[in-house]
């Protein structure tokens, strides 16, 4: 199988893309063996080297090993979520345990932790460089969290449990996209009512991928948000939302409820075996918050902040609702339709009006066009290149000298083989330890398509945020792979995706690529004031919905006894009430399908969109401040200090590099809407 198997050969194509025409799921197994015996290897070879250890031995060294696992790792995460099939789920069900096995026999090698360990001790000593200081010091830490101290019973516990963990994080992700995938609300002529024609155009669309008459509201949510927001049939907005609020949760092979005690379980017991009261503690140990006292501040006062601020969005409803002689109590699935009532009258927006100045291709466009003004990188696309989908594009990346950066691959449609949300991830990520290796970097999109597909505002935003991460992967210039791109801590790798959703909203920018997509006029100058002035309506709502999903993600992993509850929805209720939350406005993610949590690598860590939107807020004030959006010398501190340098220092100390001082919450504050008097 070695000599026949495309994934052990040479990749050969350009920027070493994966070998997807010749790949079948059948060809995965055998290639993880091949790759897990490979990594195996080099780590012995390194732990039980001779000589005395050295950073180049022992450090660079195990660096640069695993390279093959890593990129048949690469090609198959990224074929799991972007375009899945029994066939791929069964392997990634059979190969979580074998997997997670691995990674802890490597995180537990006496021989190679006890090299590091005495490189870490003398460290100082050993005159480094700063990037390997900090290298050597991720790298031990990243041991020590993965059991290398314990012994005996907790280290075989430990072991056990991540496996388990393994198996139930893909059983977990695998139930959502059934859901996900098996689910749509199929309408009729007379079901139409309230929705434009881009809703209808897309609706035809998923029918028609489906096999299926008429229309079609999916999960997805570029789909299932703009029927909650248009469609005038109350019933079937019911029904749309109860499908989007349960997935996961219904009775049978695909339920998710039994599975999220015993993640949450398992997690404390890892927690406590490495010195820790809860899961939350280990967690925040390694992020900028610190401690969970960190984020409770920041979320409380955000979302009290938020709920008071919901009182007035609330007060504008109920007046549109008399108006239109609605009596019926508000339930969650009325909030977005009655909301775009308000923006309607109080605001004359309509997204039926907005959305024909945002066509797909002109916002890539614009996206593009705002990373070579700030960066000078130039997006030329590729059509001879091998991809896994005929609805991905590639593009070669090129700097302002026009010597080639990576590649860009962009994959931005819905479909029933790709799991809901939108996200980055690559291929191959930057470093220069063994050899140059360009970034291969992929943003994953569920656009509803459409001829043409236009987005909404809140479309546009995502697209600007997910290319922000493919930015800080593109944009990677450090030597070592671990410290490459997004591996940063995990509420500072929000701040470039985050950061890079202000252009998108810049009047410069919209004049500039906002343009109808039957007349080509640009966008009038009156509609951007118009959607400026409404931009602080419905942030309230938004904020309190997504705080509470972040309060329940920390009452969870603080939770000191979670074999004791049987019920986590109950649980997840019960906390909300607590909290204050009005039942009319619903959560982001409710526990059953909360994939960041139990999918997704973001357990205690949802908090971290509000943590880092407190740094993007504060830094887009510098470009600000120097009255240009695009002020050359602000940018070029911005791509060396945060977009460029990876994990090679603090991400406090790269902030403060860039920023030249600490951050301040009062620009989020402003931002969306929250400053009040004193």
């Amino acid at each position: 199988m070695t000599h026949t198997n495309p994934l052990l050969q040479p990749w050969d194509a350009p920027f070493q893309l994966p070998p997807f025409a010749t790949t079948r799921p059948e060809h995965f197994e055998p290639a993880f063996e091949a790759a897990m015996a490979a990594h195996r290897a080099e780590v012995d070879a390194i732990g039980n080297d001779p000589q005395p250890p050295t950073f180049e031995n022992t450090v660079a060294a195990f660096d640069r090993s695993g390279r093959l696992l890593n990129r048949i790792s690469g090609m198959f995460g990224n074929l799991c979520s972007s375009e899945s099939s029994e066939a791929l789920r069964a392997v990634e069900r059979r190969m979580a345990v074998p997997l997670a096995a691995h990674h802890s026999a490597v995180s537990m090698h006496e021989g190679l932790f006890r090299r590091i360990d005495a490189l870490m001790e003398k460290r100082r000593q050993l005159g480094l460089t700063g990037e390997q200081v900090r290298l050597l010091e991720r790298l031990h830490l990243n041991f020590v969290r993965a059991g290398a101290l314990l012994r005996g019973p907790a280290q075989e516990r430990f072991r056990n449990n991540a496996q388990r963990l393994a198996q139930l994080s893909t059983a977990f992700g695998q139930n959502v996209l059934h859901d996900e995938s098996s689910w749509s609300l199929q309408l009729g002529e007379g079901d139409l009512a309230g929705l434009p024609d881009f809703v209808r155009d897309a609706g035809r669309r998923a029918a028609a991928e489906r096999g299926q008459e008429g229309y079609a509201i999916t999960l997805s949510r570029s789909s299932i948000v703009p029927f909650l927001t248009f469609s005038q049939r109350r019933d079937l907005r019911e029904t749309a939302w109860r499908a989007w609020t349960t997935r996961g949760e219904h009775g049978g092979e695909h339920d998710n409820r039994p599975l999220i005690g015993e993640i949450l379980q398992l997690r404390k017991e890892q927690a406590q075996l490495l010195g820790y009261a809860t899961y939350a503690d280990y967690a925040l140990a390694d992020r900028m918050a610190r401690e969970p006292a960190a984020v409770h501040q920041l979320l409380d006062n955000v979302y009290d902040r938020a709920k008071r601020a919901l009182v007035h969005e609330r007060a504008a409803l109920d007046e549109v609702r008399s108006a239109a002689g609605d009596t019926a109590a508000l339930e969650p699935w009325d909030w977005r339709f009655w909301s775009e009532q308000v923006r309607q009258r109080h605001y004359a927006l309509d997204d039926a009006e907005i959305k024909p100045y945002f066509p797909l291709d002109a916002m890539v466009n614009a996206a593009f066009d705002c990373a070579q003004r700030l960066f000078g990188l130039r997006f030329n696309l590729r059509t001879d290149l091998p991809l896994y989908h005929p609805d991905v594009k590639a593009y070669e990346v090129v700097d302002a000298k026009g010597a080639s950066v990576g590649l860009f691959l962009h994959d931005n449609f819905a479909r029933p083989t790709k799991r809901s949300g939108a996200w980055m991830n690559g291929f191959h990520w930057q470093n220069r330890n063994g050899g140059t290796v360009q970034p291969v970097i992929i943003n994953n999109n569920n656009f509803a398509k459409g001829e043409p597909t236009l987005l909404s505002f809140d479309d546009v935003r995502t697209l600007f945020h997910e290319f922000g991460h493919g930015l800080h992967g593109l944009l990677s210039d450090v030597t070592y792979e671990e410290l490459s791109g997004t591996s940063v801590l995990r509420d500072f790798v929000e701040l470039p995706s985050q950061l890079f959703e202000h252009w998108m909203a810049e009047p410069e920018v919209l004049r500039r690529h906002a343009r109808h997509v039957v007349s080509g006029e640009p966008i009038p100058d009156a509609l951007i004031a118009r959607i400026q002035a409404a931009g602080k309506f419905g942030q309230a709502y938004e904020t309190v919905r997504y705080c509470a999903s972040a309060i329940v993600d920390m009452a969870v992993h603080v939770h000191p006894d979670p074999a004791s509850v049987r019920d986590w929805p109950a649980f997840e209720a019960q906390v909300l009430q607590e909290r204050g939350l009005p039942a009319a406005v619903g959560i982001n993610h409710r526990l059953p399908h909360f994939q960041h949590l139990f999918a997704g690598g973001y357990a205690a860590g949802y908090y971290v969109y509000l943590w880092a939107e407190v740094l993007d807020c504060d830094a887009y004030d510098a470009f600000r401040e120097a009255g240009d959006p695009f002020a050359p010398a602000v940018a070029e501190r911005l791509k060396r200090c945060i977009y460029a340098s990876g994990n090679t220092m603090e991400p406090s100390l790269a902030y403060e590099a860039f920023r030249g001082r600490a951050p301040r919450i009062e620009p989020l504050l402003e931002h969306k809407g929250l400053l009040e008097p004193v």
